[in-house]
Parts: structure tokens; C-alpha cells; sequence
């Protein structure tokens, strides 16, 4: 069978944690690996998902293969060169740091299942047009608020239209004591 190589390289993550995403979808069908990779909470999901689209939308037009039969055969996580930052440290020494980059290879196979058909023809993704919106949903709706309630009827329901007038409490006044706590500086 035929194998084809898709290449991600210098990839600012750190190769023991792409390797967690990597190790997830190896030896799996393309199709359901992209679907587990759009859910992942890990930080290389995401430029691993641009680079199996990228390479199935590859292997579907450039090698004429089908989108349901490609199947991910390997992916190699190899490391890339490391940039050496410096940290100031105690008396006077430097704490090396080093930022990780990662090579990222994916290898695509098509294996044939039966039942599915070899399909020459390119997948062409037809776009369906957006529905009208309705003449209710363009326009704004107006605020709804919660039913006012009477005090003097103790927990019965007002008149729905009116809000219930807000009570306003007096701003509170420090005493001289915590005045001298909180003044900026002290007075000698």
C-alpha cells in the first residue's frame, strides 16, 4: 500500500506533550481521528487538526484518494531545535531554560473497507445556503423583567408591567476611629 508523508515542523510545543495528542489517533481512520481531535482540551490539538486537514484535503486532491478510506498509519513526534533563554538567578548565576519545538509527521495510508468503493472523483463540498431569517428574529425584542412584588401583600404578585421601586441606602460614614486606622500617613 502506498503511504504519503505530511510534515508540521518547528511547532513552539514540546514533544513529550504532542505526543500525548499523537498517541491518541495513531493507527486510526482519518475521519473519526479529526472528530476526536476537535474535542481535545490540550494545547497541540489544535495545529495538530490543521495538519490532518491539511493532509487529507492533500491526499483527496493531489493523489485522487478517498476521504473514507484514508487511514492515519504512523505519526512521528521528533524534536526540533531548542531556543536557550537565560533567568537571572541568586548570587549572580544564570538558570538555563530551554523552549521546546517539535517536528510533527504524519503518515497517511488508503485502506480499502468493504463495502466502500474506490472513489476516483473529488469530494466537492457544496454549500448550502443560510435560511432567510425570520421578520420576528431581525427585530430587537424588548427587555422582560421579573414580576414586580408588593411588599404590603406579603409575596403576592403585582401588576406585571411595573418594576418595584429599588430601595436606597445611605452611604456609609466612617467614624473618626476608623478614619485614623485608614489614613494614608501618619500624623507624628
Amino acid at each position: 500500500m502506498a503511504q504519503y508523508k505530511f510534515h508540521l515542523n518547528n511547532l513552539r510545543i514540546a514533544p513529550r506533550k504532542v505526543r500525548l495528542i499523537a498517541n491518541l489517533i495513531k493507527k486510526s481512520p482519518a475521519l473519526s481521528a479529526l472528530a476526536q481531535l476537535k474535542f481535545q482540551n490540550k494545547k497541540a490539538a489544535l495545529p495538530m487538526l490543521k495538519l490532518l486537514k491539511s493532509a487529507m484535503a492533500s491526499a483527496v486532491n493531489n493523489f485522487n484518494l478517498s476521504l473514507e478510506n484514508l487511514h492515519i498509519s504512523n505519526i512521528l513526534v521528533d524534536e526540533g531545535p531548542k531556543l536557550k533563554r537565560f533567568r537571572p538567578r541568586a548570587f549572580g548565576r544564570a538558570g538555563a531554560i530551554q523552549k521546546k519545538t517539535s517536528h510533527i509527521t504524519i503518515i497517511l495510508e488508503e485502506k480499502i473497507m468493504p463495502g466502500i468503493k474506490k472513489s476516483k472523483k473529488k469530494i466537492s463540498r457544496a454549500i448550502a445556503p443560510k435560511p432567510a431569517l425570520a421578520e420576528a428574529e431581525i427585530t430587537p425584542k424588548k427587555p422582560s423583567f421579573a414580576p414586580a412584588y408588593d411588599k404590603s401583600s406579603a409575596g403576592k404578585k403585582a401588576t406585571e408591567g411595573k418594576e418595584a421601586p429599588r430601595e436606597i441606602k445611605p452611604v456609609r460614614k466612617f467614624g473618626d476611629f476608623t478614619r485614623k486606622i485608614f489614613r494614608r500617613k501618619a500624623i507624628g
